[in-house]
């Protein structure tokens, strides 16, 4: 039972299983599932009491709630880089909500998160996040207590790593997209009789599906990386 408490709170929280296109019953009988494999090789001793029982479930709660955050924090780096592109590009004008994640978005931040769900379970890289929650039963057993100066180190560098991600992702497109500006508003100061303003929708939409159609070819390598990075990021705050 506490085994599986930990699975699904990890499992609700943690990418790409979050996804609300996945029904929760198959949340939960994966965790189960998962909970039955590895409790044979999990040693736990039985608590004294009712009361001890629900403090331990609690506790397998909040440390795969904890453990599944870092990962969504890793991976948050993808859609992140597509908002920013829709940003610069002027797509954030036909941005929307998208029930699946809970957030407004436009085109490229929906269209690089629903990549990343897509890499994951082609690559095997679901696989990898798994294994990473099943080695914290080693050590990070059954009834310890989660060292939060751990994870709150763990965490900062988290969200460090998910900016920096994100930047390298989208950073070499906006600089162009702003360069792009730069040159309109030089050429506005030139020649006020030309509309400016008219030409630097259509220009700005060519450069951005132009260029983030490379950035896009380069999303399995950064789904990898990205995949290590939150594995490391696991292991380290139970190590």
């Amino acid at each position: 039972m506490l085994v599986g408490v930990r699975m699904v709170a990890f499992l609700v929280v943690a990418p790409p299983f979050s996804h609300r296109g996945i029904p929760a019953t198959v949340k939960v009988m994966l965790a189960t599932g998962l909970a039955l494999a590895i409790a044979p090789r999990v040693v736990t001793t039985a608590p004294a009491s009712t009361g001890e029982y629900v403090v331990l479930l609690v506790g397998e709660a909040v440390i795969g709630v904890g453990l599944g955050f870092l990962v969504a924090v890793v991976f948050a780096a993808v859609q992140s880089a597509g908002s920013l592109i829709d940003l610069m590009g002027g797509f954030s004008l036909a941005q929307g909500f998208d029930p699946m994640t809970q957030v407004n978005g436009a085109q490229f931040a929906r269209l690089y998160q629903l990549t990343a769900v897509v890499i994951l379970f082609v690559s095997d890289g679901y696989q990898m996040v798994i294994s990473g929650l099943v080695r914290t039963f080693d050590a990070l057993p059954l009834g310890a207590s989660l060292d939060l100066s751990k994870l709150g180190d763990a965490l900062t560098a988290s969200v460090t790593g998910m900016f920096l991600a994100t930047l390298q992702i989208a950073g070499p497109l906006v600089v162009v997209l702003f360069l792009a500006d730069v040159g309109l508003g030089l050429l506005t100061r030139v020649a006020p009789a030309l509309n400016a303003f008219a030409l630097g929708f259509p220009l700005k939409i060519l450069l951005t599906l132009s260029l983030a159609s490379l950035t896009y070819l380069a999303l399995p390598r950064i789904i990898e990386n990205l995949t290590g990075r939150s594995l490391d990021a696991v292991l380290g705050v139970t190590s």
